[in-house]
């Protein structure tokens, strides 16, 4: 693939998701696609993503880069840009997606798997930032939509602890890097959706558990992608977007009533958590 390596002035240019192959990733590629972007798609699965990239070119005309990366081992981050550099391209549009749940209570995991975890869930979207970021600052435009989820914003339950401590991380990092860059023309912010149909529970061995709770709590992945980059293009775009009205109701009660909705979540955490 030969990239075009120039943008017309007030056109889209370039976007970059992580995590593209399935779910939430590949509904934010789809949905840029259909705005004029051009993709780069970073995933582990190459066959996945070369069947996006026909599927883009074949519905919007999208030129796509696809790069194969696993994101939990190090030197990931730089990778991606290099080969982003190598091909001349300018991102854009970052949107740090990438990501899973590792079940189970914390002890029961070795380290190497929480390494990684933490590598995938928090380095790697601090580094590709921290690389990709100069280039939107010195072009005086941009933006990062980092997905968090909204067990940032409600209470720890037992099982899967780093999950909810890493979208908690990333709520943080984010509102930061917002208030940083606003000047700078680049525009931050952090998505947390509730529960979202995708692969992301068959992927942790959860979605018998999952699937028996009620159809209110569930979200469409094109709503949730159509709400983040609604909210990234308005005048005044919310840093910490939540989607969905039940999921504003819960974090609105965990900030007002903490201890009701604490209660609640650990005594229902069973139903959607592994907790051994």
């Amino acid at each position: 693939m030969t990239p075009k390596k120039e943008t017309s002035e007030g056109q889209p240019g370039w976007a970059l998701v992580t995590g593209a192959s399935a779910g939430i990733g590949r509904e934010f590629c789809r949905q840029l696609a259909a705005r004029g972007y051009s993709l780069v798609l970073v995933a582990r699965r190459a066959e996945r993503l070369r069947a996006l990239a026909e599927e883009l070119r074949d519905r919007h005309g999208t030129q796509s880069l696809v790069v194969t990366a696993d994101l939990s081992t190090t030197g990931a981050a730089a990778a991606i840009a290099a080969r982003v550099n190598e091909e001349g391209i300018e991102i854009d549009f970052l949107v740090n997606n990438a990501g899973y749940g590792q079940p189970g209570s914390y002890h029961v995991s070795d380290w190497p798997t929480h390494a990684g975890f933490i590598q995938l869930m928090v380095t790697v979207v601090c580094e590709l930032t921290w690389r990709l970021l100069p280039g939107m600052q010195a072009r005086g435009r941009g933006c990062i939509i980092n997905v968090a989820s909204v067990a940032a914003l409600a209470p720890a339950s037992a099982g899967h602890t780093l999950y909810g401590a890493s979208k908690a991380f990333l709520v943080k990092f984010t509102e930061s890097l917002a208030l940083e860059n606003a000047p700078k023309g680049v525009r931050v912010s952090v998505l947390c959706p509730g529960f979202t149909y995708s692969e992301f529970h068959d992927v942790n061995g959860t979605r018998a558990m999952i699937s028996k709770l009620p159809a209110y709590m569930w979200q469409q992945a094109s709503d949730v992608v159509r709400c983040a980059l609604d909210n990234a293009s308005s005048r005044s775009p919310r840093t910490v977007l939540v989607p969905g009205a039940y999921y504003r109701f819960v974090v609105f009660m965990n900030r007002h009533l903490p201890w009701l909705v604490s209660r609640v979540t650990a005594r229902n955490a069973r139903h959607y958590r592994v907790t051994e």
